[in-house]
């Protein structure tokens, strides 16, 4: 591949314990994954891929001219799920792949760009993500937003759930935020070379990744590392719940409605 040149990657599985068949779900007259798609192909990408496990996203995205690859269906995360995608179109070691969540229908094109300059910029990572700083208690303690420590280089220290740093002081006294700036959020957008998903794909899931249910931490128990950029500008949030989908589906209708869409 080109120098900067990089492929996006759409992993679309159907099963979901909290909103099955979610990649299909209508929005704005479309699937979301095909709202996915078309903000991928917004990107520098040279090449755009949907990833899935299912004949009826198959069907669906290639109604609209997408290229899909069908991939086994008993990959226990997104990353194996890409290990897969490197290997079957065969790329080259330093072929650099982006990791665009099927389920983030409003992802800005821009942040898939940064995720794979990121990378770049640092030839020794394995892998390049994104964060954001959080500025409410509500974030920083719950366990569905990731958070994310990393050292002066931008590289990352660890991942959890947990409110990580811990406010020894603050937090004895009472529960929030004094200094906004060292918290970060992680948003789970990932660049990653084709050599190091040959890799991936061979290791079972780490303790760590086990307890924290974070398949990046599979990569920091095997020694490779992991650069954090904070994102240009705001990460829209994604679709996990009935609620998250109500949501999106009122601001890309309204959207549609004005001819933004």
């Amino acid at each position: 591949m080109a120098e900067r040149e990089f492929i996006a990657v759409i992993p679309a599985r159907y099963a979901s314990s909290r909103l099955p068949g979610k990649p299909l779900a209508q929005i704005a007259g479309q699937p979301m994954v095909a709202h996915v798609w078309r903000r991928a192909c917004e990107s520098r990408a040279t090449r755009v891929v949907v990833a899935t496990d299912d004949a009826r996203i198959e069907t669906a995205l290639a109604e609209l001219g997408a290229e899909v690859l069908m991939t086994r269906v008993d990959h226990p995360t997104g990353t194996d799920r890409l290990a897969e995608v490197a290997d079957r179109l065969g790329l080259a070691d330093d072929a650099v792949l982006v990791n665009v969540q099927g389920d983030e229908p409003l992802i800005p094109a821009t942040l898939i760009d940064q995720v794979a300059d990121r990378l770049f910029d640092d030839p020794e990572a394995s892998i390049a993500t994104l964060a954001e700083t959080i500025s409410d208690v509500e974030t920083l303690f719950n366990p569905n937003a990731v958070k994310v420590v990393r050292a002066l280089s931008g590289r990352a220290l660890y991942f959890s759930r947990a409110p990580i740093p811990w406010d020894r002081d603050a937090f004895a006294a009472r529960p929030e935020l004094l200094e906004t700036d060292a918290w970060l959020r992680h948003i789970g957008l990932y660049a990653y070379r084709a050599g190091f998903l040959a890799e991936y794909g061979n290791w079972v899931p780490s303790p760590l990744e086990q307890l924290e249910h974070l398949e990046q931490l599979r990569a920091l128990h095997h020694g490779h590392s992991i650069q954090v950029a904070l994102a240009r500008e705001p990460h829209p949030a994604g679709v996990d719940t009935v609620e998250d989908l109500a949501r999106v589906r009122a601001l890309l209708e309204t959207a549609d409605d004005r001819g933004d869409a």
